[in-house]
């Protein structure tokens, strides 16, 4: 059984936690005792309803403004997939996080009020959905209960939607009419809207195809620690332990480190202590090699027989700016973490920022302030082996850390 990684991202008191809960209740994925928790806290309710969002809302101020502020994680299951959701806060002020919970998201639930239509969160969470490469985005066009039910709006707000997924060449989009109070079209499919022949959102959910999504050709394994037990019995043993970002390695592969460029063959795989002919993406295991040569924490070993990642120091990126304390500016310097390779880095221009609302390129940008968006160029200390992001997420994310308080203060995508 595979594994579908989905964020809900939207606007404030778009719903996202209570379709979340939704999916949780309505596929018999809340145990007995959660169920009576979340009925005596939600007593204080004038209407008496099930507040489903408080599921995922676990902070205290949370539950008391009744807003997401962390990203909150879930983990259920169905009989044809298993599933984390991620949710996301609404709040502009909490878009950086966000961008943390999309990262390693597969699809993207990007939820729209009926009643309010596309506005400026939708505009900047399907920006950030778009620049982190996510493949697949699903619309629910939420409240539909509060509209009447009413076609004429959902497809007056889908249009609206389309045409801003062309800007940002969004491929695999749905738009579904939801209302994640009442369950209409989140699990099963909504009487109050016979003119919606589409599938539901848990449909499409146990449908998308994140198999293809997988690069299992251009091999990238960051090397995080190099095992030499010198030990009686494994006197001689020399292994390197990572996880792999892309491609497959077998035994036997010729392989090739980067940045020294040094060549080698692979002679043993293992996965968890045991061997193994072959490994691909995502799996963490331990790599032997016929010879030994000089091979460190933040190394890359990469399948010579596919096309190689770039090795530079001047790197052309996307940033979205995350602290609200501090500004971006030319000049300044950050470490810069690639994997598991850890460098210095500055500043060397601020090419443009992306305005949110009409995606225009906005030259002449002096500094960047919290949750803004631009391409910036960076220069490192050392050589960096990089794929472009779009092409393999995995080698082409960074993030920028801020070298007195240490605290993450940019998401980078290497273009």
């Amino acid at each position: 059984m595979d594994l579908l990684r989905f964020i809900t991202a939207g606007s404030v008191d778009d719903g996202k936690s209570t379709l979340i809960g939704r999916l949780l209740f309505d596929t018999k994925n809340i145990l007995a005792d959660q169920m009576e928790a979340i009925e005596k806290a939600s007593k204080s309710r004038n209407d008496g309803e099930i507040d489903l969002a408080l599921l995922t809302d676990g902070l205290r101020s949370e539950r008391e403004q009744g807003i997401t502020i962390d990203v909150a994680y879930k983990y259920f299951q169905t009989p044809n997939r298993k599933f984390i959701s991620i949710d996301a806060p609404g709040h502009i002020q909490y878009t950086r996080n966000m961008v943390t919970g999309a990262s390693n998201a597969d699809l993207a639930i990007i939820l729209v009020d009926a009643r309010q239509g596309v506005v400026e969160q939708t505009r900047r969470h399907s920006l950030i959905a778009a620049m982190l490469g996510i493949p697949h985005v699903v619309v629910a066009i939420n409240k539909m209960d509060l509209v009447g039910y009413s076609e004429d709006r959902f497809l007056e707000i889908a249009a609206d939607y389309n045409s801003l997924a062309q800007k940002l060449k969004i491929k695999d989009l749905s738009i579904i009419p939801v209302s994640a109070l009442n369950g209409d079209n989140v699990v099963d499919k909504s009487a109050h809207m016979p003119w919606y022949n589409g599938d539901t959102m848990l449909t499409v959910l146990e449908q998308v195809n994140v198999l293809k999504d997988l690069n299992l050709n251009d091999g990238r394994f960051s090397v995080q620690y190099v095992i030499r037990p010198q030990t009686a019995e494994l006197h001689d043993y020399r292994g390197y332990a990572g996880r792999i970002q892309s491609g497959t390695f077998r035994r036997g592969d010729r392989i090739m480190v980067l940045p020294s460029e040094q060549t080698s063959t692979i002679e043993k795989i293992e996965i968890g202590g045991n061997e193994v002919d072959e490994a691909f993406a995502g799996q963490s295991i331990t790599i032997s090699l016929t010879n030994d040569i000089d091979i460190s924490r933040g190394d890359m070993l990469i399948t010579a027989d596919y096309q190689h990642p770039v090795v530079s120091q001047d790197l052309e990126t996307l940033i979205c700016w995350m602290d609200d304390r501090k500004e971006l500016k030319v000049g300044g310097k950050f470490t810069l973490q690639h994997g598991t390779t850890r460098t210095r880095c500055s500043v060397r221009s601020i090419d443009y920022r992306i305005d949110i609302n009409s995606y225009e390129q906005l030259e002449g940008i002096e500094s960047l302030k919290l949750n803004d968006v631009a391409r910036v160029v960076l220069r490192t200390a050392q050589p960096i082996a990089y794929d472009p992001y779009l092409q393999n997420r995995t080698n082409g994310a960074a993030i920028l850390i801020d070298e007195t308080s240490n605290v993450t203060v940019g998401a980078c995508m290497i273009e």
